[in-house]
């Protein structure tokens, strides 16, 4: 496929507030030699108008069946929540649109297959956004790791806050269906499924693990009105296994933000040597990663910055930047024929990993 040009029609676009609205949009206007943006669709034509009127597009569309409809529209972005990915894909892919859908891609494994086969046999690209794949510190510590830096990688342990589930809510229409474990929207398949996406495009697949899933906060309050809401999704997320290279692997989340700015610390430990890879919170697609080392007799960890060339050229804000890589590879996919974004695929092998996590936890020992 190729086009001067490729036209975005965006599902769930909310000025001020929708991720779409804060990353895809900057994001696609930051790479406008690439794209433009046709229009959006929301839950009604008024939220669509008023969001067209506000960001400065042409279009508004009546409906998802509209926009998936219009011969001018390239390719669908799916923002909206998870519980309705697997029907926005599908009407798009069945149109015969390329689709960026955010991760996950389904409300669980089975959708995620879904997804993927029917992209496959529509012949149409399937991009998913795990954007911590492509961030510059990520490919840059990639390259470190593939160089030998730190000889042999050892072991590799990461711990981190989740960012949120710490038994409080912004509010209760945003932040609700966070709390419930059927909605596909939890801290195991968030925060620690986009940084899983990270780790492993650094240190290879998981090969074998063993896992803890807990709710160690049973409630969360909404702030501003003390309402008391229900949790029935883990607060607590500890995975240990094993990498295909052999390597042991160790990763904790917790609920919550951390106290002092310091919510991530990833280690990686080599024969000659040692990283250590920092955010503030463990939203590993969203945060910006700051990258040490020390290595042979080394007392203390230096700090390692990144290359320019590893921005190329795009906003060194991660929650935009990072989108924007994705998008910049999609579009490098669509006119050459590579593969270089995420795709549902990868997608597929990521919600295995989710499954095996969740499958582990169910495990006890009996007395």
């Amino acid at each position: 496929m190729t086009a001067s040009r490729f036209r975005i029609g965006i599902v769930g676009l909310e000025p001020g507030r929708s991720w779409a609205a804060r990353a895809h949009v900057p994001a696609l206007r930051a790479l406008s030699d690439s794209f433009e943006i046709a229009g959006a669709a929301n839950t009604s034509l008024e939220s669509a108008q008023r969001a067209a009127a506000e960001i400065g597009l042409p279009k508004a569309y009546t409906n998802v069946a509209e926009l998936v409809a219009d011969a001018e529209v390239d390719i669908v972005a799916v923002t909206v929540k998870v519980s309705h990915h697997l029907e926005i894909a599908k009407a798009a892919i069945e149109a015969g649109k390329h689709v960026y859908c955010e991760w996950p891609l389904g409300n669980g494994l089975a959708e995620a297959e879904e997804i993927a086969a029917l992209a496959k046999a529509k012949g149409v690209l399937g991009v998913v956004g795990t954007q911590a794949r492509v961030a510059p510190e990520i490919q840059y510590l990639k390259q470190l790791i593939v160089d030998g830096f730190v000889g042999e990688v050892l072991s590799t342990t990461l711990v981190a806050r989740g960012g949120g589930w710490g038994g409080i809510v912004p509010d209760k229409k945003n932040g609700a269906y966070l709390l419930d474990n059927a909605s596909g929207a939890t801290m195991l398949t968030i925060p620690v499924g986009h940084t899983l996406a990270g780790l492993t495009e650094v240190l290879g697949p998981i090969a074998q693990l063993s896992s803890v899933l807990a709710t160690r906060r049973t409630a969360a309050v909404v702030a501003g009105t003390g309402e008391t809401l229900p949790v029935t999704t883990a607060d607590q997320v500890l995975v240990s296994g094993v990498l295909v290279s052999g390597a042991p692997i160790s990763v904790h989340y917790v609920g919550g933000m951390p106290r002092d700015g310091a919510g991530l610390l990833w280690e990686i430990n080599g024969t000659q040597g040692d990283i250590r890879v920092k955010g503030p919170f463990g939203h590993a697609q969203l945060v910006p990663l700051t990258i040490e080392a020390a290595r042979g007799d080394e007392k203390a960890f230096q700090r390692l910055e990144v290359p320019a060339s590893y921005l190329g050229g795009l906003p060194s804000d991660p929650a935009h930047g990072n989108v924007a890589r994705n998008y910049a590879r999609m579009a490098r996919d669509l006119r050459d024929g590579t593969r270089t974004a995420p795709t549902f695929d990868d997608a597929v092998l990521l919600h295995r990993v989710i499954a095996a996590i969740e499958t582990a936890a169910t495990h006890s020992i009996e007395p």
